[in-house]
């Protein structure tokens, strides 16, 4: 399959001129003038922008109050209809979107004053992507169904994954992503509950016949960059099974599956997260309201189940429903977000190991707007956390006690946002965006 690009009908690139002056763009003085520490996109899934595409809504956070006010032509369209999972690069100056029902992921330009501006679309290797993720060299997206003749919403098949080599950008250049890597004669990797072969041909397939639909849920990639995780689940039997499948990252955009992929993951893993070290990896489980702790080799990608959870388990309690998990990286506490309870459940972290935060009251849950979706951090201080939530059709913002780990309601939080939001990235705001490196 090859990499197709929308009709203009459907996305009106900017033109190089415009594009330049994205790249080159000053932020305002309303900009300026505030305590601006950081932009939040937040992607709300219900039609309502031109050709009823999705929305993404930009705030600024304040750096004394926490409090998020949307920027001058917020909100902009997504490029697609239901926009669920969207990721900023590593330099912070491009963001990608995946738009559910149009098998797109638009590429976004980042002005310095925190801006939208649409790249470039491309249609993903598979069916209806669910969630990206990205490093300096790669973005990873994760596919509902393979591209079978055979699969539909009336014949589900499993999930794929495929990964785009990603071109740095410069000061006067964007980001840009090549063509999807090439498993022997496919743009994507198939996710194999009976493992994997290596044919003839060089293409990885699954070792025996696949009869089980195994349905993919988030993507991550670790820290080094060297290895890259989805967690997954079979929804052809009860309960559910869940899986946490691992791919090594090879030169040039290449997956390789690792020995024992896929990996044991609860019943319905919804989300996952490292540390900052790349050591621990935490993976939220949705059917049995807990979090999944694994330590993660650097040198072989494999991960092994903590045993420092409930009862010598890799268990450790969450609130109902979890649905995203971030990790701190400069303080040593984890924040998990509830759908069915509308809460953020904090933990601190000693050895791999998550001990709840909290009075005895709140018992380490802190209350969001109705069925949060999904969780982001600030990556300028790591002090200010928020929830997209889902019909709250509003976000919530918290600031992290560095000491302890507590959470503090944002002034005026929740903020409003458009219809059903269901996806947030956040990037710093001083010296970012526009092609700027790190």
């Amino acid at each position: 399959m090859r990499m197709k690009f929308n009709k203009t009908s459907q996305l009106v690139l900017v033109s190089a001129a415009s594009l330049a002056a994205a790249l080159l763009i000053t932020a305002c003085q309303q900009i300026t003038q505030t305590l601006t520490v950081d932009f939040v996109y937040v992607a709300s899934t219900l039609a309502a922008g031109p050709n009823q595409y999705g929305e993404i809504d930009v705030f600024e956070i304040n750096s004394e109050s926490g409090h998020m006010r949307p920027i001058p032509a917020s909100p902009f369209p997504s490029g697609g209809r239901n926009p669920v999972s969207e990721v900023a690069s590593a330099d912070y100056s491009s963001l990608f979107v995946a738009n559910h029902d149009d098998n797109t992921v638009v590429d976004f330009v980042i002005g310095t004053d925190g801006k939208l501006y649409p790249l470039n679309t491309v249609n993903t290797p598979g069916v209806y992507p669910t969630s990206l993720a990205a490093d300096k060299a790669n973005l990873f997206v994760v596919d509902g169904f393979q591209p079978l003749p055979t699969c539909s919403t009336a014949a589900p098949c499993s999930g794929s994954v495929a990964i785009y080599p990603l071109t740095a950008a410069t000061k006067t250049t964007p980001i840009t992503m090549g063509s999807p890597a090439i498993n022997g004669h496919e743009q994507y990797w198939p996710l194999c509950r009976t493992g994997y072969t290596l044919a003839s041909d060089a293409t990885w397939q699954c070792s025996a016949p696949e009869n089980d639909v195994i349905v993919p849920t988030a993507v991550q990639v670790a820290p080094s960059g060297s290895y890259v995780y989805v967690t997954a689940y079979d929804s052809t039997i009860t309960p559910f099974q869940g899986f946490l499948f691992g791919f090594a990252v090879g030169t040039g955009g290449t997956l390789t599956p690792l020995p024992g992929s896929p990996f044991a993951a609860g019943k319905q893993p919804t989300a996952l997260a490292f540390d900052g070290t790349g050591a621990n990896l935490y993976v939220t489980d949705y059917a049995s309201n807990d979090v999944l702790g694994y330590s993660a080799s650097a040198t072989s990608g494999t991960v092994t189940a903590m045993t420092s959870g409930t009862g010598g388990s890799n268990q450790f309690p969450a609130g109902g429903g979890p649905s995203g998990i971030v990790v701190n990286p400069t303080y040593p506490y984890a924040y998990v977000v509830n759908s069915l309870d509308a809460t953020v459940t904090a933990y601190s972290i000693s050895n791999g190991a998550l001990t709840r935060l909290g009075n005895a009251s709140s018992g380490g849950n802190y209350t969001t707007g109705a069925q949060p979706m999904a969780i982001g951090l600030d990556p300028s201080t790591n002090r200010f956390l928020f929830t997209a939530n889902f019909l709250g059709n509003n976000v919530s913002g918290f600031t992290i006690d560095p000491t302890d780990g507590t959470l503090l309601i944002s002034q005026s939080s929740p903020f409003p946002s458009n219809a059903n939001p269901a996806a947030v990235a956040a990037i710093p705001h001083n010296g970012t965006g526009a092609g700027i490196q790190k």
